[in-house]
């Protein structure tokens, strides 16, 4: 028998991505919530039980009657608990953007009554929870901080396309701005994470362990990939120099590669903000980010040594990372550029990306590979990319032809001497 939800507790769940719908509906489980996002046609598709993102397979998944899907937050007015799990970007200077966790922030203090808690789990930079969406929702609401509502900090650690690591059995850092509050919010996440909670003293605390989180992955990251440039340089193979250097048992092993997407890629720039802020200037974060920044201009310098301007280029992946759809950020779309910019006939193809997202954000027309190039260049490590035959990589190539592996996935295939091919 299913057990009823608790009935003191109601949810609302701002931002239905990657984030937002995993946890909305193990939340649902226990507790009566309302899914809320701006975007009308999510709205339809999760209610036909439909995620376009791929993270929620199982339809049946859906079919919970304790939630609700809703583009009116109306819908939300009797919820008690509020957590925003909306994107939070960098501009194109490369300074954080808040204004999605600001709108849903306004949004929320029409609504927040007396006795409520607001839990935000977007990546900030210490500080803002307390500072900047406390003041912002005192302010719309009338209501005060720390005596009308409280504030807590959670942290996403989704990896979207993660088949091993899902919200459930990812441990849960969790801060609030009282002990009572924390102990309200280490209840309700108990409820769905398997891994347990991890409380901290404080919010500021929670905000910087997101941050340093995956700044500390970029760095590594970058470290491998100016690895993979000095062993172009000393004309080594970089993947061989690493699987050398990995038999020692504490050398950490990291691949190159391109670094984009929402989290690794912008990370960085909040936990450089806060340093800023706090009178530190950092070094080695940005160090880290100007590397792995570089790597599509990296890529494309040593492509065109052996190219001209009539080579037909195709690059295979557009999206951040591998077995996911999401675009945002995507180093392959700057790779492409550089070729467009410099007169090259360069074309794209991604099984997974949408076409019409990839069209309106990078101007990318996506094709299925139907002619013979000079150039390959693999940057993302597709399921569909693995498992081509050697018959059918070898079909993508001109003779010659110059295949540059970004990601080694193509190390074991069996190519003709006609092909060259170097990886990072």
């Amino acid at each position: 028998m299913k057990k009823k939800p608790d009935e003191k507790i109601s949810i609302m769940v701002v931002g239905l991505g990657y984030v937002g719908l995993p946890l909305a509906l193990e939340l649902a489980k226990y507790f009566k919530v309302i899914g809320f996002d701006v975007n009308k046609k999510r709205i339809n598709q999760l209610n036909n039980r439909v995620d376009s993102t791929k993270e929620i397979t199982n339809k049946n998944q859906f079919l919970s009657k304790n939630i609700n899907f809703t583009s009116n937050y109306l819908d939300a007015s009797n919820s008690n608990i509020f957590i925003i799990t909306v994107p939070t970007p960098v501009n194109k200077r490369n300074e954080p953007d808040l204004n999605n966790l600001k709108d849903a922030s306004k949004l929320i203090a029409k609504i927040i009554n007396k006795g409520s808690i607001v839990v935000i789990e977007s990546t900030v930079y210490p500080g803002v929870t307390e500072e900047i969406i406390a003041p912002i929702i005192e302010q719309k609401s009338g209501l005060e901080c720390g005596k009308d509502f409280n504030m807590a900090y959670s942290p996403e650690r989704i990896n979207p396309g993660d088949s091993k690591y899902k919200i459930t059995n990812i441990k849960k850092v969790i801060s609030a701005d009282s002990k009572k509050t924390l102990n309200k919010i280490s209840y309700i996440y108990k409820k769905i994470i398997k891994a347990g909670v991890h409380k901290v003293s404080g919010i500021k605390v929670a905000e910087t362990s997101k941050a340093i989180e995956n700044a500390q992955r970029d760095i590594n990251i970058a470290f491998v990939n100016e690895v993979a440039m000095i062993s172009k340089a000393l004309n080594v193979n970089s993947s061989e120099v690493l699987k050398a250097a990995n038999t020692k048992w504490n050398f950490l092993n990291f691949k190159p590669g391109l670094v984009g997407g929402h989290c690794i890629g912008v990370d960085p720039f909040y936990l450089a903000k806060a340093a800023r802020l706090a009178g530190h200037e950092p070094e080695v974060i940005l160090a880290g980010r100007k590397i792995n920044d570089a790597m599509p201009k990296f890529i494309f310098n040593q492509a065109i040594k052996s190219l001209n301007k009539t080579s037909k280029v195709l690059i295979l992946g557009l999206t951040f990372k591998e077995n996911v759809k999401d675009i945002r950020n995507s180093k392959s779309a700057k790779l492409q550029n550089l070729f467009i910019n410099s007169g090259y006939n360069v074309e794209v193809f991604d099984p997974l990306a949408e076409k019409k997202q990839a069209l309106s954000e990078y101007g990318i027309k996506l094709i299925i590979p139907k002619k013979k190039y000079h150039c390959v260049i693999v940057t993302v490590a597709h399921k569909q990319f693995l498992k081509m035959s050697s018959k059918k990589i070898i079909s993508l190539f001109a003779n010659p032809g110059i295949l540059i592996d970004v990601k080694n996935i193509w190390h074991k295939n069996n190519l003709p001497s006609y092909i060259s091919k170097w990886s990072l």
